[in-house]
């Protein structure tokens, strides 16, 4: 479909059925596209995204707590009733609880410690209440200063420190349950091991530990290799049924490279590709980071690594009205004239347009199209959207 020119940007998401494990998932997209080509709604410049889950289910990615067991246990060679320390994890049901249950179980009769930030964990979900935090004006606060208050979250409504507690409890181990904002704060209960559990600051977590402390690594170097594994180890997994873990999607380059050279051999149509999980946006009413993910986008084709700017139309067309008395015709042209030459990054004509990562913008994009309930569209086309970078 050729766009009439008076459409611009738009995304539709696509029903693709069930993918179960052992789909291949590059054919099953493509059968999709064959369908999209034939009722003209594909075409040159047009962006395929896939969300992350129907690409690691389709590889059967999946592991389990006693996976998760022995890896903590091993990499960090924990002694049975070991004592580990998590620094930093989110606070959720189905990014960590899961991990924290595995982790429990690596140490039986043992110890773990978790030292959660606050008042917020670092994706915006509310640990503890900030008026007891001005209350008790301190750094840090542990459960002998929390006492018999219950702080639950905001929106899903659960006490994430109790939840927490009883997750290690219920694996054996004795649960250490501190807030403190400085990663080496744990270190004071002497763990044999630790692990930096956050998300986008890990690495910088990590080093400010093993300046200290040498026996520690982060939730991307466990389940990172095997017969299932992500490169990015438990960053970006989900809780699945039963006592089952999806991790992200494994060598997701090779799966939207694979889906792209088809695209163009078949239909002789450049399509770019990318595998996309969390739309990398704050919700303006919770005050939550929707990016659990490690990144919005786990893999893309070549054409999308580029930055996303723009012209400020809004000032070019009062400029031209209400200083240079130009007609509605002249401004026209001089808008298009504008998008076709190459401005440099300070020119008015930019000011107010904040460059983004293009894989940032359409991941986001394809996430809020597809959404995470029960839509299964799990396939976004995404048209007018790309210019050249």
């Amino acid at each position: 479909m050729n766009m009439p020119d008076y459409i611009g940007p738009m995304a539709f998401g696509l029903k693709m059925g069930v993918i179960l494990p052992g789909m291949d998932i590059v054919e099953k997209v493509y059968e999709r596209m064959v369908d999209c080509y034939r009722d003209g709604l594909l075409n040159n410049g047009d962006v395929v995204c896939i969300t992350e889950s129907v690409v690691a289910r389709a590889q059967n990615n999946y592991i389990t707590i006693d996976d998760i067991a022995r890896e903590v246990k091993n990499k960090l060679k924990l002694p049975d009733a070991g004592k580990i320390a998590v620094i930093f994890p989110i606070a959720s049901r189905n990014r960590f609880s899961m991990i924290l249950k595995g982790i429990a179980r690596a140490v039986p009769g043992g110890e773990v410690i978790v030292q959660l930030s606050f008042p917020d964990d670092e994706v915006g979900n509310q640990v503890i209440s900030p008026d007891f935090v001005l209350q008790m004006n301190r750094d840090p606060i542990t459960l002998e200063d929390i006492g018999d208050r219950s702080f639950k979250h905001p929106v899903t409504g659960v006490d994430y420190i109790n939840l927490y507690r009883s997750i290690i409890e219920d694996e054996g181990a004795k649960a250490v349950i501190l807030l403190s904002n400085d990663p080496r704060q744990a270190l004071q209960y002497g763990p044999d091991g630790v692990i930096a559990a956050d998300i986008h600051k890990r690495d910088k977590t990590l080093k400010t530990i093993t300046d200290w402390f040498e026996n520690a690594l982060t939730l991307a170097q466990l389940c990172d290799e095997g017969e299932s594994y992500s490169e990015w180890g438990l960053l970006g997994s989900n809780m699945s049924a039963g006592e089952r873990i999806k991790l992200a999607p494994r060598e997701g380059q090779a799966v939207v490279d694979a889906l792209q050279e088809k695209l163009l051999a078949v239909f002789d149509l450049k399509v770019e590709v990318m595998i996309y999980g969390d739309g990398a946006y704050l919700d303006p009413s919770s005050g939550i980071y929707e990016l659990a993910d490690p990144r919005a986008a786990f893999a893309i084709t070549a054409g999308l690594n580029c930055v996303r700017e723009g012209l400020k139309y809004k000032y070019l067309a009062d400029q031209c009205y209400h200083v240079e008395k130009k007609t509605a015709e002249e401004i026209e042209e001089i808008l298009r004239s504008s998008v076709e030459r190459r401005l440099t990054e300070d020119c008015l004509e930019k000011e107010g347009t904040t460059p983004r990562r293009m894989e940032d913008v359409l991941a986001s994009l394809a996430d809020l199209v597809s959404g995470s309930a029960d839509a299964g569209t799990p396939v976004v086309v995404v048209k007018g959207f790309l210019r050249p970078c």
